[in-house]
């Protein structure tokens, strides 16, 4: 294999996260998340959209592997996966605020 290739189903895994990413309400839930966890309420209000709104793009992010969730009785909680997707916003954030 040619170290300066990617592979063909590694590149279509990376291509498919990105594209879970490029979603400005997924970001904007992210990065809320990179914060601290949250219940789907304090989302809502962090991000200004309905409960049901949030409650899909969340569906999408467990789906991506970028939020996992807790139960606390009747309440969920959610948080980063884990603090590789931090890094990546953060990083990412950095970059576009250089000069």
């Amino acid at each position: 294999m040619n170290e300066l290739v990617l592979e063909e189903d590694l590149a279509y895994i990376l291509t498919e996260f990105y594209k879970t990413l490029s979603d400005p309400t997924r970001l904007k839930i992210i990065y809320a998340l990179t914060k601290k966890e949250l219940c789907v309420n304090d989302i809502s209000e962090a991000v200004k959209m309905s409960q049901t709104a949030v409650s899909y793009q969340l569906r999408i992010l467990r789906g991506a592997r970028i939020v996992k969730y807790r139960r606390d009785g009747k309440q969920i909680f959610y948080s980063i996966d884990d603090e590789h997707i931090s890094s990546i916003i953060n990083l990412t954030l950095e970059h576009l605020n250089e000069e």
